[in-house]
Formats: structure tokens, C-alpha cells, sequence
């Protein structure tokens, strides 16, 4: 089926009342973790990040990204902004780790890596729509936690999923945990933020204690936020494609039939599922969007193509090999 975009809305429930959803292509990839591990030029593990090419190991909150980014990976031209994950990899059965390739989401096959992005500000129940108060400069969050390897710690954090692709179209089936048989299109990462913000602070010390979720219910059944966190904002989403179609040879997979892939932090379940977000919207424009209603396509933004996207690029701060068979994971990070 082609992608369109009632099709896309046909995947989604209850009905959306505003969307945003565009493609932004891979900037870099490499260990930086400006969040986590501030100042320092090599970040233990690996990540891929995309968005403007302002990101760096320090990145100064009084400082917004449009001020020093030149360019981005994403097609509407106004965000700035730093979206990023850590990298899967596919370990073979002799104990060599393979770098696994990200694709284009449908309706972005032409993007260079990278991810979709949607921002939702609201969902439509039949009832007035409150107002979403977008991000402001100096915004920014992490989701997720990294040395979680239990389903009852990954359920601490809501909608941090996998899909295993049957098709490119495909949106059922969520599992928290690394899909155990061959993905026919691949593996979905499935990443959404909390939707609720304390109102004053845009960090904190574990940089997720100034966002929740709702109280009750979820975003999408429109649940109240905290009285802690009362100030509504826009649901943040990520999906990264992992190509895992050529490691779909049984042959190549442990003798036992366990799921050979692997987060570059180690984690062989799954469950250590985890994003992280730097705010970078020019001017009020993210506000703009979110007042407007827009679906998909929004032309109260600056938009460029997929290929301009691409053409933004960062070359390594410092210098790493990824690529090809690799004897250990970059940063020497163990599987556990």
C-alpha cells in the first residue's frame, strides 16, 4: 500500500485532530551524549543523531541551536533541533557485532538514515481542544534508562516499544522487548515522550523529573496531567527503522535461536529502550505549528526537501570505526 496520509491516519486511534510528521535524515553517529555526558568528547557508548548540525559534546542551554547551526537534516527548515537514540547492532555467531543500517520511514525512502519525527498536540474526543504549550529555548529530556533490563523496569516508562515489520506499513504488535523472530521489513523502534511539564523548569538533574505523563489514562485517551506537572505539551515521537532484513538468515543467528541484536550500550533484550531531545525550534515557529492545527504538511513552516536534508552532515569529532565487523562493541561496552 502507498503511503498516504489517510492511510497513515487509518493507523492511529482515537482520530488525530493535529499532527506533525516529517523526516529527518542522519547528521552523525557517534559517542557524544551532550545530556549524559556533557563536555566529554566520547560518550561510553554510540548513538545516532540527527537534526542541526550545531550539536556538539557541550551544548550551552542559554544558547539556542539556531544561533550556531548553519543547517539540518530535518525538512521543515526551522527546527534546529537534536533528536537522537543509541545504535543497534547484529552479533554473530562467532562474537563479532555488525553496525545495523537505518531506512527511510514510508513516504521518506529517500531520506539518508536518520528518523521520522512527529509531534502531536492534541487528540480529537469530541470536546474543545486545550491548549499545548510548545517547548521553549533551553528545553530538554531524556526518556528511557539504559541499564534496564527487565520488563518490569521497562514498564516504569510508557509506549518505549519495538514493531517487527511485517511490511513498511505495519503499526500492531508493540512488544517491549526485541522482537525474537526475523522482521520481514525490518525493526521499528518506537520512542514517546511524556506529555505533561512542571511549567518552570526545562531540565533537571536526571533530565526527566520536569516532565510526566498523565495522571491518569494516556495522551492518546486525552488523561489529565499531574497537578506536579500541569502544563500540556506536544506528545514527542520518534520511529527509527533498523534494516535488519539482511541478518534475517536463520543461519546467522545464535545456535540456540535467542534475537542476536544488540543496543550499543549492551543490552540484548531490548528493554534499555531510551531517547534524548534538545530543543532547537527557530523563534515561536513550533508554537505557530502547534496553534495552527496542522496535519502533516504545514505551510505556516519553512520546509526543504529530503535531499537538502541530506546534504547536512557532521564528520566524527573523534575519529572511530563503526563500519564493517567489529570484535567489540565502540567503547568496548559489554553485553549484559
Amino acid at each position: 500500500m502507498r503511503w498516504t496520509p489517510y492511510a497513515f491516519s487509518a493507523l492511529l486511534a482515537p482520530s488525530i485532530h493535529a499532527l506533525l510528521r516529517f523526516s529527518c535524515s542522519q547528521l552523525v553517529i557517534e559517542r557524544l551524549d551532550p545530556l549524559v555526558n556533557p563536555g566529554e568528547l566520547q560518550s561510553p557508548h554510540l548513538h545516532q543523531i540527527i537534526g542541526g548540525n550545531a550539536f556538539n559534546a557541550s551544548m550551552d542551554p542559554s544558547v539556542a541551536p539556531p544561533d550556531l547551526a548553519t543547517c539540518t537534516t530535518c525538512t521543515f527548515a526551522e527546527d534546529f533541533s537534536n533528536y537522537w537514540t543509541a545504535v543497534l547492532f547484529f552479533r554473530a555467531r562467532n562474537g563479532t557485532f555488525k553496525r545495523v543500517p537505518i531506512k527511510g520511514n514510508v513516504g521518506f525512502e529517500q531520506s539518508q538514515g536518520g528518523m521520522t519525527v512527529y509531534y502531536t498536540p492534541t487528540i480529537q474526543m469530541g470536546k474543545p481542544r486545550e491548549k499545548i504549550t510548545a517547548f521553549k529555548k533551553g528545553f530538554r529530556m531524556i526518556v528511557g534508562n539504559p541499564t534496564y533490563r527487565t520488563e518490569t523496569e521497562a514498564k516504569r516508562f510508557r509506549q518505549l516499544t519495538y514493531t517487527c515489520l511485517q511490511n513498511m506499513n505495519t503499526r500492531t504488535g508493540e512488544t517491549l522487548d526485541f522482537p525474537k523472530k526475523p522482521c520481514p521489513a525490518g525493526i521499528m523502534a518506537n520512542v514517546r515522550f511524556p506529555t505533561c511539564w512542571d511549567g518552570v523548569n526545562l531540565d533537571s538533574p536526571d533530565h526527566m523529573s520536569h516532565v510526566a505523563y498523565p495522571s491518569s489514562g494516556t495522551f492518546e485517551s486525552d488523561g489529565p496531567c499531574p497537578a506536579s506537572h500541569p502544563i500540556k505539551i506536544p506528545q514527542l515521537f520518534y520511529e527509527v527503522i533498523w534494516d535488519t532484513t539482511k541478518f534475517n538468515d536463520m543461519s546467522l543467528w545464535p545456535e540456540d535461536g535467542s534475537q542476536p541484536f544488540i543496543w550499543s550500550f549492551g543490552d540484548a533484550t531490548g528493554y534499555g529502550n531510551h531517547g534524548d531531545y534538545v530543543f532547537g525550534w527557530k523563534d515561536n515557529a513550533l508554537q505557530k505549528a502547534m496553534d495552527s492545527n496542522c496535519y502533516i504538511n504545514c505551510p505556516e513552516l519553512k520546509s526543504q526537501s529530503i535531499t537538502e536534508g541530506n546534504k547536512c552532515a557532521q564528520q566524527q569529532k573523534v575519529k572511530e570505526n563503526i563500519d564493517g565487523w567489529l570484535t567489540e562493541l565502540p567503547g568496548g561496552q559489554m553485553v549484559n
